[in-house]
């Protein structure tokens, strides 16, 4: 167990063991229960590297979840507010009643009274309609981040993320190729971002790229940044161009210029908000298997004139 330490201040915990995109659309819902409890110390259970990007949120401190096989390390009846933005399965709904807290705000389940889980709602909404049911008032509108403290290596850059993480949203590296030669002939300073097990593939795109011509300087880094340094090179990037990943909600965080490429996810409930973002997918083509393997065929009927014509609408 952790030894936290409440120190006479009360406790909310927001369980959401997921990745960075969950965690930025969550923000609304964040900023909506930092506001109703302005008394508590809220903890975002979460896995250890969001950590940097719960700091951008903003008055939320981090407590490093690794997903839900096992109790919250946290004692039961030290959280004063357990709140489920994880979901509504079995495993959440047992590791927010383990906590064993005084108020838990969730959806309905046996036991707990909430909002019916509807499918089909944009991820913002789902968390901040849930809140609203509970009495807790918060805008999904609400999704900027903070300006990150480390500072971007390329200041207005376009930013081509080539990583995703699972392979039916693999845009392929031929195709990324292809837009960073053209969008370098048009006067962009490209660079590749990715995790460190992105980076052979953004290595891979742009040796793709110089042969066909692409003027890259030193433009690979995937691998290279940490999640601040990263959120920092969207937040000063001139153009977005990425799979529905975090990369591509870091983007809408930060209003820069995207073109986000769908596969298996829907765009109606994962999608950028109104803003300058472009979603292209084929809805009629979608398998929508995450797990699996290989690109899902609405992401592959995405092509290099499509997202070329995207970003000439943007006007970057």
């Amino acid at each position: 167990m952790n030894n936290i330490e409440s120190n006479g201040q009360p406790i909310l915990l927001a369980l959401r063991a997921l990745k960075l995109g969950d965690l930025l659309v969550a923000v609304p819902a964040l900023r909506g229960l930092r506001r109703a409890f302005p008394e508590h110390r809220i903890l975002y259970a979460a896995p250890t590297w969001v950590a940097e990007a719960v700091e951008l949120v903003g008055g939320i401190d981090h407590l490093p979840t690794p997903g839900l096989d096992d109790p919250l390390t946290i004692a039961p009846g030290v959280v004063d507010v357990a709140v489920n933005l994880h979901g509504n399965g079995a495993e959440s709904r047992q590791r927010i009643e383990e906590l064993q807290a005084k108020r838990v705000v969730a959806h309905r389940s046996p036991g707990v009274d909430g909002p019916e889980w509807t499918t089909g709602l944009p991820e913002r909404e789902r968390w901040t309609r849930l809140l609203a049911w509970h009495g807790i008032d918060a805008d999904p509108l609400d999704y900027r981040l903070n300006k990150p403290r480390a500072a971007s290596p390329r200041p207005g850059a376009t930013v081509i993320h080539v990583g995703a993480a699972y392979g039916s949203r693999l845009w392929p590296v031929e195709r990324f190729a292809e837009v960073a030669v053209e969008l370098t002939k048009a006067g962009h300073d490209v660079v590749f971002t990715g995790g460190a097990s992105e980076r052979e593939r953004a290595e891979k795109t742009a040796v793709l790229a110089k042969r066909q011509g692409a003027n890259l300087d030193a433009g690979v880094l995937a691998g290279r940044q940490g999640l601040a340094e990263f959120a920092a090179t969207i937040a000063e990037a001139r153009l977005v161009v990425s799979a529905d990943t975090g990369a591509a909600h870091l983007a809408s965080a930060y209003e820069r210029p995207s073109v986000v490429l769908f596969g298996p996810a829907p765009a109606e409930e994962w999608g950028p908000p109104p803003g300058p973002h472009v979603v292209l997918t084929a809805v009629e083509l979608r398998r929508g298997d995450v797990f699996a393997a290989d690109p899902d065929p609405a992401l592959l009927a995405v092509t290099v004139r499509d997202v070329l014509d995207a970003v000439d609408g943007l006007r970057c």
